[in-house]
């Protein structure tokens, strides 16, 4: 058992520089160690803020024994070769979401996982927002009975970069998959069928990559349940992410448009505040989720999100056309970007 799990953070986009200076800051037992990045200048000032050493090579890090885990957030493209290497050299491993781009890929970092004897956490960080944990608990302890259908809506306030989309894996890959796995975890089942459908309503250059940028998932579980979740790139007044268990007895509706929880009256009527992106709304998550990695590499425990759940959460193309406009595309899973973060 070791009293401090000294780390790497490779890829310094939005949510790269979040995990390094939670680790360096505001994880108890970690030690930030080294920030890696290609991108001239990037890892060198991030590293001055933060107290770390800092490299365009993650070969520094994974060739330094003083190095215990790493934190992978670099593009989706990358993920399968990133796990592999570290896993080889006796790394353990905090992997974004997805776990990788293709199936044959998921299949061949697990395996490297398993074979070298590594602890892997899959950065599903939702199952750490408290609202959502508590949502967990509430179902668990019957609150609604059994729970049968679930309803999860995410949407960005605009399309990322042309760039990132080219890369992304398509909305299903990139941004769908939180809700897939969020369900997967307050229903306690596997999906067993999926059916999905999208459109590009307002970013035409979507068409090139065949991504959407306005789609619908229904899906199936073995417990008899089901659920709808909806992804948008169109939600210009601000970042929505809510979701909702119905059961026999009940229903359990989890996040609103509020940012505070505080409402201006006025001679121009009611209005409130909006979450303005996801670093804010999931800010307590994303510490939460390191700080559950960390705890695990000190206790020997194994992580609640593994491996498994980066391979379950549904992966196999799931499109149906909903018509033939010329605006529905089917989506592109293709990769990601490490600087358009979810």
């Amino acid at each position: 058992m070791k009293d401090s799990i000294r780390c790497a953070v490779f890829g310094l986009g939005r949510l790269g520089r979040l995990h390094a200076e939670n680790l360096a800051s505001r994880i108890k037992g970690a030690k930030l160690e080294w920030v890696i990045d290609p991108m001239p200048g990037v890892a060198e000032k991030i590293a001055a803020g933060l107290g770390a050493r800092w490299s365009p090579d993650p070969d520094d890090a994974f060739h330094d024994d003083k190095v215990d885990a790493v934190i992978i957030a670099t593009p989706t493209s990358t993920h399968c070769e990133m796990i592999r290497r570290a896993a080889e050299a006796g790394k353990h491993i905090f992997v974004e979401k997805p776990l990788a781009l293709t199936m044959e890929e998921t299949e061949e970092a697990i395996l490297a996982v398993s074979r070298h004897r590594v602890i892997c956490q899959v950065g599903f960080m939702r199952r750490f927002d408290p609202a959502y944990a508590e949502a967990k608990r509430q179902i668990a302890a019957g609150a609604i009975g059994k729970p049968i259908y679930f309803k999860g809506v995410s949407r960005d306030p605009g399309a990322p970069p042309e760039q990132f989309i080219g890369q992304s894996g398509g909305m299903f890959l990139d941004m769908s998959i939180h809700d897939y796995d969020i369900a997967r975890f307050l229903l306690g089942a596997e999906v067993t069928s999926v059916m999905a459908s999208g459109a590009i309503l307002v970013n035409d250059f979507m068409a090139r990559y065949r991504d959407v940028d306005q789609s619908i998932t229904w899906l199936t579980f073995d417990s008899g349940a089901a659920g709808d979740i909806e992804g948008s790139r169109n939600a210009f007044y601000g970042y929505d992410i809510r979701g909702e268990v119905m059961g026999t007895e009940g229903s359990i509706v989890i996040g609103s448009l509020k940012y505070h929880d505080i409402r201006i009256l006025n001679f121009k009527g009611s209005r409130h505040d909006i979450v303005p992106a996801f670093p804010e709304r999931f800010k307590d998550a994303y510490e939460l989720e390191l700080a559950h990695f960390v705890d695990c590499l000190i206790t020997g425990e194994t992580p609640s999100v593994g491996v498994e759940d980066g391979k379950r959460a549904p992966r196999d193309r799931p499109w149906r056309r909903s018509s033939p406009s010329r605006r529905a595309r089917k989506s592109n899973w293709s990769g990601s970007s490490p600087r358009f973060d979810r």
